[in-house]
C-alpha cells in the first residue's frame, strides 16, 4: 500500500512538472495495477506459491493454481510442461513461477569447491534455471499480445554476481545467476511481440519455509503471507520499460 501511494505521488509530482514548462506529461504505460486477470501459478503447492494463489484469488483473480503434487507437472521434464501447460486454455495476464530448490537429494549449499559435485550441479540447475526456462518456452505465448501483462519467477539475490560477496553456495549461485540471464534474454525478445509486457526476476527475501528453514540462520525472515503481498506489490509498480531486470521483495533493483 505505501509502495503503490508513493507511486502515485511520483507520478503526481511528474505530472506538475511537465505542466509548469508547458508541455503534455507523456502517458506512462499501462500496468497491471487494478486489473482483474487471469493468473497462473506454477509451483503453487509450495509455500510462496500457494500464498501468492490465496492473495491473487483474494484480489479478485482467476487462478489457474498448477503443481507436481496436485497436476503431475515435473518442470525438469520437457515432455511433462508442454503436456500440463496443453491442458489449460486461454491467455494469462500474470504467470508467475514460484518453484525453486535450495537443497535437493540430500545435497545442500557448499561452503568450500571441495564439496562441489556434478550430479548435485545438474540437480540445481535442472530444478532453478532449466525449469523456469520450459515454462517460459512453452507458457509465454500465453501472454495477451494487446494490454499489460507480465511474467516472474523467483530467483534469488544470491544469484547476483555483482552482489556475490561471500562465495560459497556454488552451485544454487551458478544456477539463479544462469535463470537471471534466461529471465534478461527472454524479455528481450518478449518485448517484440508484446509491448506491454514485463519479464521479470524477484528476489522474495528470506521466506518461512521447508526451503530456508535449515539455513535462514539469524536473517530476518517474512511469512510466506507477507513475501507474497510483497512480491505482487512490486508487479504492480512495474513498467514495460522495466521489463528483463532483477527486483527484490521491495522493488529495488539488483544488480546482475
Amino acid at each position: 500500500m505505501f509502495m503503490r501511494a508513493t507511486l502515485r505521488k511520483a507520478r503526481r509530482d511528474e505530472k506538475a512538472l511537465f505542466y509548469l514548462h508547458g508541455v503534455e506529461a507523456p502517458r506512462r504505460p499501462p500496468t497491471l495495477s487494478g486489473m482483474t486477470h487471469r493468473s497462473l501459478i506454477i509451483g503453487a503447492s509450495g509455500g510462496i506459491g500457494s500464498a501468492i494463489t490465496a492473495k491473487l484469488q483474494q484480489n479478485g483473480s482467476e487462478v489457474t493454481a498448477l503443481s507436481r503434487s496436485a497436476d503431475g507437472l515435473d518442470i525438469t521434464d520437457e515432455a511433462s510442461v508442454k503436456e500440463v501447460l496443453d491442458r489449460v486454455e486461454g491467455e494469462f495476464q500474470l504467470i508467475f513461477v514460484a518453484t525453486g530448490a535450495l537443497e535437493l537429494n540430500g545435497n545442500g549449499p557448499e561452503k568450500a569447491l571441495k564439496e562441489l559435485d556434478a550430479q548435485a550441479m545438474v540437480a540445481q540447475f535442472s530444478v532453478n534455471c532449466i525449469g523456469p526456462s520450459l515454462v517460459m518456452k512453452h507458457a509465454l505465448h500465453r501472454l495477451p499480445r494487446n494490454g499489460p501483462s507480465c511474467f516472474a519467477a523467483l530467483s534469488a539475490r544470491v544469484g547476483s554476481i555483482g552482489d556475490n560477496k561471500m562465495g560459497g553456495w556454488y552451485s544454487y549461485r551458478t544456477a539463479k545467476a544462469a535463470l537471471n540471464q534466461m529471465i534478461h534474454s527472454a524479455a528481450i525478445e518478449l518485448k517484440r511481440t508484446h509491448r506491454e509486457a514485463v519479464c521479470v526476476a524477484l528476489h522474495p527475501g528470506t521466506v518461512q519455509t521447508d526451503l530456508t528453514a535449515k539455513f535462514a540462520g539469524n536473517h530476518p525472515t517474512v511469512t510466506p503471507d507477507e513475501a507474497a503481498h510483497n512480491l505482487l506489490s512490486v508487479l504492480e509498480g512495474l513498467s514495460p520499460r522495466q521489463s528483463g531486470q532483477f527486483f527484490d521483495w521491495q522493488g529495488e533493483r539488483v544488480e546482475w
